[in-house]
């Protein structure tokens, strides 16, 4: 059998070439349909031509004999991190084109990449500062805006401590923004700083990182090209990440790769695969038991993996073989034949790859979800290598970014934890000492029996997760642990439907003293309240219009470029957080060592300077090596590197030897030249050609066992066993540290004082250190084995449990939620929820099943897509996916208006519903992108006139119900129960 094959360069073919041709003219859609001949239904077919017929779009027309300025950006959707080419006329953005030279979208765009440009110029945007004044909307003066809002925070803080202002991040942020929005943070004096990634992937990093190291994408979208069998659980890649297919399903026409689908919804990428597998929702746990089941039970493991480099897959093999597949079929759906033949592809036709997004994590057990898909991969040695891992396709620009650089209410910048060690380390970075933080922070009074909190003890607490910042704004202060209630909020860059519960959302917006949203769109936080003063709406740029660096789903860092200057008064992220810093009085001190320079309205930071001080303490997770100067080279040479392997030949100039975007860890200063790892944990190569193992983040042995890797390590390692991490006790007992050089050695004296062997890898300033451990071929966090059970978390070994809202009340006495706890400083009380749905039989009166996800047009929230023209006409209503039986039993046609009912706070919504076979019987789907209604009431008219989005529709989150996973806080997004009916 012949299998086509093609060298994967992107190309036109002749009729592309003609099609193409007909677009090139400066044409609106309707004159170029109507002059070419092609009728409406004809678009189908142009679409089928492929990326290669894309010919630069046309925005608008060229100033004949004015100069063409060609500059780089990175689409402000995905985390794909597709690279723009914007055209300036001056100043004016006239042309784009998605960029020839990115290896990772190789000249394509999907069809919000392709409008970006209208994010700059569209008429809907935030045009300059506004309050709320008596229940109007009025304009303000950038000035006044920070007096006034300055002077409410001070007021709030004095009467009610730090805590009492949340402090809501974006994953829009460059990674430069995201950093100074933490640092800031921290000078204000509280960890309840949060962003996306709290509603997508929270669940990921925990779950992940208490695996084998880091919580982060192992591989890239490139690297699965060289798979043979790819799952997708809980993903919806064709939709959500729409360029990644081209790699996707390049390597299943190169490899013949399998291509296995389990969604509860019949999605597009399943339209892709060679097996599908209709699953019930928020049972992740008892499929991949049910997998792996099948595995051991047929000797289909890699022993020789488990045996070299995981600890505790005898406790997992012992929980599998209870799922045997009539278990698995009762609880999931799934007929186990079905499921033993998934376990046979995945196990022995490799290298194997899984694939999740927000179905995986977005549930009460979210965190041991990704546990339990890990644990699958690690079963069947497939992490480390090329084609393997968790390909963890992340949601927005900078989610990735946004997460390393510390807006998470757990950790500061990089990772590094609350305890005393991190902010000592990061006191060190900023010139300031530790005992100035510890005064920010509040005591916190003992409540309602329980202990209170010094200073230093609340700085090591972690803040409010953003799932339940309208919980601490209403309930009783004395239950929630902190000096008061959340009085203020500070949103930068984030919409305000993107959670559940919104009915509380919005009684917790009323209770609010002050709101501040900061974002190029009014989103939900400005419209879904009734608030007649105290609110300020500030208008952020875009991402275009300023400079630095994100962090695509891989880890690879893109710099990107300036397009334009802000348009109309809105004002870039690095000079708002300065000047709230000024207003807040921290800016001299927060700003001391970044360098600031001459911009629209003034002094704002370089985002050069602050990625060098990121650079500067980013040794924990490889943000060391990544200078402006070595970044802006890879967008200068896109060119250069490899489409599978993102590698730069040896022997260029510029970026030789390089992996694209430096992806993290990049270790060591930038003089040292790491080139970043492309796949994580791969002990195949050197440490110098990015190769790893997995880190020994849980100490050396546990209950007897070693927890070292052993016989393995990463090629050309000296020490070819497991090892600890490096410190400078290790560097001396190896005789190592006679290869530090005077100023390294000077500058680890200088910060370890009295206890300089405590200095290690991930606090050593200098960087000595690392690159001794690397000069030795090792890597320097150690040696490690993966931890297939996680001691420290909730549940150890994955379990299942089924959702609070569940349509198997018959099944809860067996796979009860955990019990109420305290947990993030609020109650968590879904057991008493989920035992009070079965008595009162919710699941009757409410039987179908609600999920929700993406579309191809929009994004998010929602705010800036539904107003953009282009996008807007594609999707115009808000809409649930019903089965065709559930419609027929309620008289439900097709296109007809319904009301959708939750089982919480008599919730309901209003839209359109579509017909489908999309979903199953009993199940329905809702998008998550819609706002602007709120239980069938238009609130157009709580938007600034001008500044509404032109589409509008009711939230999935009015409908989606309480259930919070313990480890971070994560909503139950995917199973709640829904009713619907003819409006």
């Amino acid at each position: 059998m012949l299998v086509k094959r093609k060298a994967g360069a992107a190309s036109r073919s002749k009729l592309q070439s003609v099609v193409a041709g007909l677009a090139s003219a400066a044409l609106d859609r309707r004159s170029f349909l109507k002059r070419s001949g092609i009728a409406v239904g004809g678009l189908a077919a142009i679409g089928s031509l492929g990326a290669g017929g894309i010919r630069k779009a046309q925005a608008g027309p060229t100033m004949e004999g004015v100069e063409i300025e060609v500059r780089k950006n990175i689409c402000t959707h995905c985390s794909v991190g597709c690279t723009v080419t914007a055209e300036v006329q001056n100043g004016v953005w006239t042309g784009q084109e998605p960029s020839w030279a990115s290896p990772i979208n190789r000249g394509t765009h999907c069809a919000k990449g392709a409008s970006v440009r209208e994010l700059v110029h569209g008429d809907r945007r935030l045009k300059y500062p506004m309050k709320k004044q008596n229940g109007e909307w009025v304009r303000v003066s950038w000035d006044d805006a920070f007096s006034e809002i300055g002077a409410k925070l001070g007021e709030i803080r004095e009467e009610s401590g730090a805590d009492s202002v949340y402090w809501l991040g974006s994953a829009k942020f460059s990674n430069e923004g995201s950093y100074l929005c933490r640092k800031l943070a921290a000078f204000w004096g509280t960890n309840s700083v949060d962003h996306q990634a709290r509603i997508c992937h929270s669940t990921t990093v925990a779950g992940v990182a208490n695996t084998w190291g880091y919580g982060a994408m192992t591989n890239s979208y490139n690297d699965i090209r060289n798979s043979k069998t790819i799952i997708f659980m809980g993903s919806n890649a064709a939709e959500a990440h729409p360029v990644s297919l081209q790699h996707i399903l390049s390597g299943k026409e190169q490899q013949r790769a399998n291509v296995i689908v389990l969604d509860p919804r019949f999605t597009r990428t399943a339209a892709h695969a060679t097996e599908y597998v209709r699953m019930r929702s928020g049972t992740d746990i008892a499929v991949i038991w049910g997998i792996m089941h099948h595995i051991f039970a047929n000797g289909w493991e890699d022993q020789d993996f488990i045996d070299a480099r995981v600890h505790g897959m005898d406790q997992i093999r012992a929980e599998c073989d209870k799922w045997t597949p009539e278990v698995v079929e009762r609880v999931t759906g799934i007929p186990g034949e079905q499921l033993r033949r998934v376990a046979e592809t995945f196990a022995t036709q490799k290298p194997s790859t899984f694939i999740w997004c927000m179905g995986g994590t977005q549930h009460t057990v979210g965190t041991a979800n990704v546990r339990a898909y890990c644990n699958l991969l690690l079963a069947t040695g497939n992490v480390g290598g090329n084609g393997m891992g968790a390909n963890i396709f992340r949601g927005h620009c900078n989610v990735q970014g946004a997460t390393d650089l510390g807006l998470d209410i757990t950790n500061l910048p990089l990772y590094y934890g609350l305890a005393e060690g991190g902010w000592r380390h990061w006191s060190r970075v900023w010139d300031v000492p530790y005992e100035y933080f510890v005064s920010r922070f509040d005591e916190v009074p003992a409540k309602d029996g329980r202990e209170g909190r010094t200073r230093e003890q609340n700085m090591q607490t972690p803040g409010i997760p953003s799932t339940r910042w309208f919980d601490a704004a209403t309930i009783d202060p004395d239950q929630v642990d902190q000096r008061d209630n959340i009085r203020a909020m500070m949103v930068l860059g984030h919409g305000g439907n993107t959670v559940p519960r919104q009915a509380e959302v919005k009684a917790g917006l009323e209770a609010l003293d002050l709101l501040v949203v900061v974002d190029p769109h009014p989103t939900s936080f400005a419209s879904l309240h009734a608030r007649p003063d105290n609110t300020y709406l500030l208008p952020a740029a875009t991402q275009f219009e300023c400079s630095g660096s994100r962090t695509c789903s891989n880890r690879s860092i893109q710099w990107y470029e300036k397009v334009v200057e802000p348009v109309f008064e809105s004002a870039n992220d690095y000079w708002i957080l300065y000047r709230l810093a000024q207003e807040l009085g921290v800016a001299d001190e927060m700003f001391k060592n970044i360098e600031l320079v001459e911009g629209k309205f003034g002094p704002e930071p370089q985002p050069e300077s602050v990625m060098r001080e990121i650079n500067r303490g980013g040794w924990s997770t490889g943000y060391c090596g990544q200078s402006p100067e070595r970044l802006k080279a890879h967008m200068a040479n896109q060119d250069k590197f490899d489409l599978v392997t993102l590698r730069a030949p040896a022997d260029d100039p510029e970026v030789g030897g390089d992996y694209y975007g430096l992806p993290w860890p990049c270790w060591g200063t930038p003089e040292v030249r790491h080139p970043g790892t492309h796949i994580l944990y791969n002990t195949n190569l050197h440490v110098m050609d990015g190769g790893g193992n997995f880190r020994p983040r849980f100490g050396l042995e546990y209950e007897g066992q070693t927890l070292l890797a052993e016989g393995t390590s990463s090629l050309g390692a000296e020490l070819d066993d497991g090892y600890p991490e490096f410190t400078m006790a290790v560097l001396r007992e190896l005789g190592w540290d006679a290869d530090l050089t005077a100023e390294e050695l000077a500058q680890i004296e200088r910060q370890g004082g009295a206890n300089v062997d405590a200095v290690s890898w991930s606090t050593d300033l200098s960087g000595g250190i690392q690159r001794v451990a690397m000069l030795h071929g090792c890597v320097p966090f150690g040696n490690g084995k993966a931890r297939a059970v996680a001691w420290n978390l909730p549940d150890p070994v994955p379990q299942h449990r089924e959702p609070i809202y569940t349509p198997r009340p018959d099944l809860v006495a067996e796979f009860p939620t955990r019990d109420d706890a305290r947990e993030f400083r609020v109650p968590n009380i879904g057991r008493t929820l989920q035992q009070a749905a079965v008595d009162r039989n919710i699941a009757q009166a409410f039987p179908i099943v609600l999920t929700s996800g993406r579309l191809v047009e929009y994004e998010g929230g929602g705010e800036e897509t539904r107003s953009n023209r282009w996008l807007a006409e594609l999707q115009q209503d808000m809409f649930v996916e019903i089965n065709p039986a559930d419609a027929s039993d309620r008289g439900i046609a097709d296109g007809s208006w319904v009301w959708v009912r939750g089982p919480e706070n008599d919730s309901r919504a209003r839209m359109k519903a579509l017909v489908t076979e999309r979903v199953g019987r009993g199940v329905a789907f809702m998008p998550f992108h819609f706002a602007g209604w709120f239980q069938g009431e238009d609130q157009r008219g709580n938007y600034p006139q001008g500044a509404d989005p032109i589409v509008l529709g009711e939230s999935v989150n009015t409908i989606t119900t309480y259930g919070y996973d313990p480890v971070t806080g994560m909503h139950e997004g995917k199973a709640t129960l829904c009713q619907i009916e003819a409006a």
